[in-house]
């Protein structure tokens, strides 16, 4: 058995629990003919919370050389959190600096660095230093936001039924983080996908079991 082969399996294996293996393989196949036509892509990776967006990164990052980024380490900072800033669709995250430090980033083809947002200490923290990768991945709700979209080669969904949403939710964050989720972020992310049609402007969309 070859190791593509293994290394195939292996992703499956870890994402198949909520995706059937042919949406898997539809995914790897878009990725290959694109590593086999451009100089560079940019993957984004969107969708509803506990739809499984981290885990298939990291399960492509496994079977690709790559760089992933986290849209959770670019979540407004306090003093961005105006009123008007929360009321605006998609403002959740702060995409300004994600356009400057990583889009950017990317797109210089050299060596750069950018800043995580920590939730607990509300504040920027550690430096992540970035080597260029002809893959890059940028993982998380609002990674399609209008300010960012044009940026990818490949943009894919992640969907999921409202009662699986609840149960992951809960079982991952406990029930304290659980109600922030219901009451705060889920709504604030669905109206971003309804207004922004992120499902629609899609070119891959899985749906969860």
């Amino acid at each position: 058995m070859s190791h593509h082969k293994i290394q195939f399996l292996d992703l499956s294996f870890r994402f198949s629990e909520w995706y059937p293996k042919k949406q898997i393989q539809s995914i790897i196949n878009k990725i290959d003919l694109l590593l086999k036509t451009k100089d560079f892509i940019i993957i984004a990776i969107d969708g509803k919370s506990g739809s499984g967006k981290t885990t298939l990164a990291n399960a492509l990052e496994k079977y690709y050389d790559c760089n992933i980024f986290h849209m959770d380490n670019f979540f407004l900072r306090p003093e961005l959190k105006t009123k008007e800033r929360l009321k605006e669709v998609g403002g959740n995250v702060d995409y300004i600096r994600f356009k400057e430090e990583v889009m950017d980033g990317i797109l210089s083809f050299s060596k750069f660095q950018y800043q995580i947002y920590d939730c607990q200490s509300m504040s920027l923290t550690e430096y992540i230093q970035v080597t260029p990768k002809k893959l890059n991945i940028i993982e998380g709700s609002y990674s399609m936001h209008p300010t960012l979209i044009d940026y990818y080669h490949l943009k894919i969904f992640l969907d999921i039924d409202d009662t699986t949403q609840k149960q992951r939710i809960l079982k991952r964050n406990g029930p304290l983080l659980y109600k922030r989720f219901i009451e705060e972020w889920i709504p604030k992310e669905n109206e971003y996908f309804e207004k922004m049609k992120i499902k629609e402007k899609s070119d891959i969309i899985l749906k969860s079991f």
